[in-house]
């Protein structure tokens, strides 16, 4: 054991002292970089340079100070740089004389300088790293003596006077075009950093010198606001910028929108003045100057520069987030590689105290593992629990919404079962054939409940997995031919083109004939269902080797993309006036298909038609095999007898206009209705709205739930128009939820009855409603003038009306054809429009207004009985003195002195 001791502790403290050393190797730099200024987006790119190079060494930070243009400023902040000790400095001077000595110190201090973009006075620094502004400005004079043709007048103009790169570019410049004798310098200004003042000083050179060819600005800002000045002064001239940053009106853009006529690039040399400082203090080779590549960018490569420069951003995005991806994982490692030392030590620590308790900790570890085990089989259970809840959470809603679906499909049956017993016994006398009639309507509804409920038990069925076939070997021919014959009578009534295509006499086959009847007696009376009359049904059996296919085609309203996708869907709801009892049968189908073994699939397409296609493996029953027989399924379909309609001629007050889509509810209502009201029925808010222009009937009674257009918007039509506005509106619906209830409200229906409803609550609200209209005409006729007794909507179309009339007052040939077409109605919708608001006809309401205004007109005017009659458009005033003396027993003379 001391051995052990004596061999462990030494190991021990080498992994500890080689811990602590590892995290310490390598050194950190620290590097303080004095910028002149930061006000240009040149200087911005030189320190997103910088910042984008530094990425690649984590070991060096950068402290970055701005002196704000002023070079006293500058000389403090390197001088507190060096106090600091920086492993090195980078500076970019303000100006080059003064800040030449303190540049000098920080060199004698040992600091290496890298100057950047600006030399000083002295050679005493590290490394310069930048472009020569002399050749920029050569350049410059080169380019202006080509794009001028050896001839022109030029102006110059700079920033800072006493800056180095001011100083070369001008001094370069005019080396240059001294070499063109046809060259002439107007005029040469630098700023003295006062951008409004400067540009002011601009536009009095440019406007006292129009006849300036060429401007060279020694940046692009300054280019921009040269050109802005030519702009004002209407004037074109050609500008040559330097800097060629890439962005929105730097310079690369400015010579793509052909602002100026060229910029010469000058590199901010941000990266390669980190990578020399680098070398530097990573004791590499370097070179002391680092002169930068420049040219001339015009019209001509600024196409190309601009697409370089474009995947030159992309790739530095891409090394931002790189170098972002590098850090966070450099940081994870240096995290991790730590914890392992500290781990590695700890381990041999926990070992060298525990060599005696070997055997326990051994132990412990075993015991560590099992709870861990235990801990991930709890997580996992507890993800596992989660997740079937969630399940559950969604089989609920997807449960209660189906039982929503479903109780609404019962009302419909239930009304047609309630509403014709609730008649019979209200009924003080028994007509036979009504009655019959009723318990026939009663009895079909009944067996529709009933095969509802067969429906959802037949699911539960399937869905507890306890349903069977029980097969047996029929001709499936003839089994086919007499489900599609079932239909032959309705087909006749619908004048439905109905066929069953077949290749084969017969065919036996093995198929649970209950269910396959099911599934097919399903299928072909949804075709009917969504069929309009005069439309075609296509039964067709086919074969193969392996498989039957049986086809229901039909060119009905066919199904939008989601309806297809999810129609056999159990707990779907596509088309929201689709009977619901569709997605029951259609989900039962499916599984009876999937007991076969089969598939089912449906392709169908809005406004063109469906085509279901069953496909069943062919099976035959092999010799000695038992055959287990089950009679077909019997359906109830029970058509109810009509009873017999008088074809008396006997008309009504009142007209109403029913709209219900159920064909057995539409009956028996307008069978109770006829019996007080002239009664005009149609199955869809379409044909309701022609019915309801031709007729202007006194009230509409329309279900909710319609294919196409619902009840809510037709109601909402009837009370918009304002030919049919004053019509009274009852709903019928099986929503009996109050929101539902108030979107009929909102939609402006007068009243709302939910099914299943009392027939005789029907009935006394039809009366209420005409009552009400009735009272409200008779108490407005006698108020002509004032139509504010009758609603709002009303009011708005007599006053419209009215006005109209005055309007043609003087006219005496007006008429009703000539009111209605100015209206923009028909003579009979405006005749029934003005009857039902005001109790009166047309040119009785005419008459009644004239008499009205020629009263006043007598009264509160000096004119003449003629002038009268003529104004109130009596074109005889002995006609006009009859007509008056009629309706008020006196004549104009009495009526004035009365």
């Amino acid at each position: 054991m001391r051995k052990i001791y004596q061999i462990l502790v030494p190991i021990c403290i080498v992994l500890m002292l080689y811990a602590c050393k590892s995290s310490k190797d390598e050194k950190t730099f620290h590097i303080g970089f004095s910028q002149c200024t930061m006000s240009d987006n040149w200087r911005k790119t030189m320190i997103e340079g910088m910042e984008r190079e530094l990425t690649f060494h984590n070991n060096i930070d950068m402290v970055i100070s701005n002196a704000n243009g002023s070079s006293n400023k500058q000389i403090l902040q390197i001088q507190q740089f060096i106090n600091q000790k920086v492993d090195l400095i980078i500076v970019s001077p303000n100006e080059a004389k003064p800040l030449t000595s303190i540049i000098e110190k920080a060199y004698d201090a040992g600091i290496p300088v890298v100057i950047v973009d600006r030399k000083t006075t002295s050679e005493k620094y590290t490394a310069f790293v930048g472009a020569d502004n002399k050749l920029i400005g050569q350049n410059a004079g080169i380019y202006a003596n080509i794009i001028l043709n050896g001839k022109g007048n030029i102006f110059v103009v700079g920033e800072g006077a006493k800056t180095s790169p001011t100083i070369d570019r001008h001094n370069g410049f005019l080396k240059t075009i001294n070499h063109y004798p046809n060259l002439k310098l107007v005029k040469s200004v630098f700023s003295a950093r006062k951008p409004q003042n400067f540009q002011n000083q601009v536009y009095a050179i440019i406007s006292q010198h129009p006849d300036i060819d060429l401007i060279f600005a020694h940046n692009d800002r300054l280019a921009l606001m040269v050109a802005d000045v030519c702009k004002s002064l209407g004037l074109n001239k050609k500008i040559i910028g330097v800097d060629g940053l890439y962005g929105d009106n730097q310079g690369i853009d400015l010579v793509s929108k052909g602002v100026l006529s060229a910029t010469i690039l000058y590199p901010t040399g941000g990266e390669e003045a980190i990578k020399t400082a680098v070398k530097i203090l990573k004791k590499q080779p370097f070179n002391k100057e680092n002169q930068l590549f420049t040219t001339i960018i015009d019209s001509e490569n600024v196409g190309i520069m601009l697409a370089q420069y474009q995947k030159i951003k992309e790739q530095e995005d891409d090394i931002k987030r790189q170098a972002t991806r590098i850090k966070d994982l450099t940081r994870i490692f240096s995290s991790q590689q730590n914890t392992l030392y500290l781990t590695v030590v700890f381990l041999l620590v926990v070992l060298l105290l525990g060599l005696i308790l070997f055997y326990l900790l051994r132990e412990k570890q075993k015991s560590n593992q099992i709870l861990g085990n235990q801990n991930r089989a709890i997580l996992e259970q507890k993800d596992e629990i989660e997740r079937i809840s969630q399940l559950a959470r969604q089989a609920t809603e997807d449960k209660l919404r189906f039982y929503s679906y479903i109780s609404h499909e019962f009302r419909t049956p239930l009304s047609l079962i309630l509403t014709p017993t609730e008649d019979i016994l209200q009924r003080k006398s028994v007509d036979v054939k009504e009655t019959r009639y009723a318990l026939q309507l009663i009895h079909k509804n009944a067996n529709r409940l009933l095969r509802l409920v067969d429906q959802l038990l037949e699911l539960r069925k399937v869905d507890a997995g306890k349903m069977e076939l029980e097969v047996s070997q029929q001709d499936l021919v003839s089994f086919v031919k007499e489900i599609v014959s079932d239909f032959n009578v309705k087909a006749k009534t619908q004048q439905i083109d109905l066929q069953f295509i077949c290749p084969f006499s017969i065919m036996p086959m093995v198929f649970d004939t209950e269910k396959l009847d099911k599934v097919l007696f399903n299928i072909i009376s949804n075709a009917f269902k969504y069929t309009p009359n005069g439309g075609l049904i296509h039964i067709s059996l086919l074969k193969n080797i392996e498989k039957i296919e049986i086809l229901i085609s039909d060119n009905g309203i066919g199904m939008s993309k989601e309806e297809k996708e999810r129609a056999f869907d159990l707990f779907y709801r596509g088309n929201q006036n689709i009977s619901l009892g569709t997605g029951l049968g259609l989900a039962l189908s499916r599984e009876f298909v999937s007991l076969h073994q089969g598939d089912i699939q449906v392709e169908s397409e809005k406004g063109k038609g469906t085509t279901f296609k069953i496909i069943l493996p062919f099976v035959q029953m092999q010799s000695g095999e038992t055959e287990v027989t089950k009679s077909l399924y019997a359906r109830e379909n029970i058509e109810p007898v009509m009873p017999v309609v008088s074809n008396s001629s006997k008309t009504h007050d009142n007209t109403i206009v029913l709209i219900e889509d159920n064909q057995d509810l539409n009956q028996f209502l307008t069978q109770k209705l006829n019996q007080s009201y002239n009664t005009v029925t149609v199955e869809t808010a379409e044909k309701g709205w022609e019915k309801i222009l031709d007729n202007i009937p006194d009230l509409i009674i329309s279900d909710v739930m319609l294919p196409e257009m619902d009840g809510f918007s037709l109601t909402q039509k009837i009370k918009n128009d304002f030919r049919t506005s004053h019509i009274p509106v009852i709903l019928l619906t099986a929503k009996g939820q109050m929101e539902s209830q108030i979107e009929g409200t909102k939609a402006g229906a007068d009243a709302y009855i939910s099914k299943p409803f009392n027939q005789q609550l029907l009935e006394e609200k039809i009366k209420g409603l005409l009552e009400n209209r009735d009272r409200m005409r008779r108490r407005f006729s006698s108020e002509i003038t004032n139509p504010s007794q009758i609603q709002k909507s009303e009011r708005k179309f007599l006053v419209e009306f009215e006005l109209l009339i005055e309007k043609n007052l003087n006219d005496s040939s007006l008429s009703v054809e000539k009111l209605s077409k100015e209206l923009g109605m028909s003579r009979v919708q405006l005749f029934r429009k003005i009857s039902a608001l005001t109790n009166k006809n047309v040119t009785d309401y005419i008459g009644d207004f004239k008499l009205l205004k020629a009263k006043a007109l007598l009264k509160e005017t000096d004119k003449t009985i003629a002038e009268v009659a003529y104004e109130t458009g009596f074109n005889n005033p002995s006609y006009f003195t009859t007509f008056f003396k009629q309706k008020t027993n006196q004549t104009p003379s009495e009526w004035r002195n009365s």
